[in-house]
């Protein structure tokens, strides 16, 4: 059987760590950043780990990664 293919688009923005969750960047600070309040972009620094539901279709797009 041959090898399966990792979706591209989910190689680069996510990445599994060693205990099995899926890491990804915070959400909503692409654009818009002046009607958003400083507390919200304070809080989404950095990168978070997603919800059981999001990282069971994102370890589908990475069937290595597990």
């Amino acid at each position: 059987m041959p090898k399966m293919k990792t979706k591209s688009s989910a190689k680069k923005r996510f990445k599994v760590s060693a205990t099995g969750k899926v890491i990804g960047s915070q959400a909503g600070k692409q654009h818009g950043m002046i009607k958003r309040s400083n507390k919200f972009l304070r809080n989404a620094r950095g990168t978070t780990a997603l919800s059981a539901p999001d990282a069971k279709i994102i370890k589908g797009f990475m069937p290595y990664d597990r």
